[in-house]
């Protein structure tokens, strides 16, 4: 099964860091933030990635390469290459389904650090690929300082829009490619409809994470993680 990077935001609120560097590709602890992922998702079995990209987006593949030297093969999906080119999350999906193929694959952004264990969704995923209708499955976190209103309900492994308490969305789940089969290309869709659709129709399954998870949003939560991994490393 194939996992995919979100890397085509602009990361407005990182500028002006972002202004010559994706977000993405920004360094905490000595690397850039998508390699700390990409080593995660080679050592957890995940060895077919997908990086979409749009605003400077021909970094990616002259810092990462082909991922060889991790053991793992990396394919780029080209979102166009202006600060407003990228297609939000359901288009992203939408337009690397070329490269995606059909069923099951394993999303998330790469502007998150985290020490969550991939392989642990190599179970949920093959579960997944043998249902006769499309599924999602989130990881949910604690809800962080800058997001306290949470995301969604998660209930005896099962995700919901009502009731409390409510949890984040850590940026990190799986999906079926038939899903986005019909999201029109080259068109900007958000991931929010088809999710609340696939909630209704009770096709969300979640779990919740306790451990290490950032979402790195600004030059100072940046700075922040980088200080830390630094301090760890020493």
């Amino acid at each position: 099964m194939k996992a995919m990077i979100f890397a085509a935001g602009r990361g407005e609120r990182m500028r002006p860091l972002t202004d010559h560097t994706p977000k993405p590709l920004l360094h905490v602890g000595g690397k850039p933030l998508i390699m700390w992922i990409i080593q995660a998702l080679a050592q957890a079995g995940w060895h077919d990635i997908v990086i979409n990209h749009a605003w400077l987006g021909t970094q990616f593949a002259q810092i990462l390469g082909d991922g060889h030297q991790w053991g793992v093969r990396l394919q780029y999906s080209a979102e166009g290459d202006t600060p407003h080119s990228a297609l939000e999350t359901a288009g992203g999906i939408a337009h690397a389904l070329p490269l995606l193929g059909n069923g099951v694959f394993l999303a998330i952004s790469g502007d998150i650090y985290t020490h969550f264990d991939f392989s642990s969704l190599h179970h949920p995923a093959k579960k997944m690929a043998t249902l006769s209708a499309p599924h999602m499955h989130l990881v949910m976190v604690d809800n962080p300082m800058f997001h306290p209103q949470g995301d969604f309900v998660l209930e005896q492994n099962t995700i919901k829009n009502t009731g409390t308490p409510r949890l984040t969305y850590a940026n990190i789940g799986l999906f079926d490619t038939r899903d986005f089969t019909n999201v029109p290309p080259h068109t900007k869709a958000k991931l929010s409809p088809l999710l609340n659709t696939a909630i209704e129709q009770k096709r969300v399954s979640g779990e919740y994470f306790s451990g290490i998870w950032h979402n790195i949003g600004n030059p100072t939560q940046l700075s922040q993680l980088d200080q830390s991994l630094r301090t760890a490393q020493s």
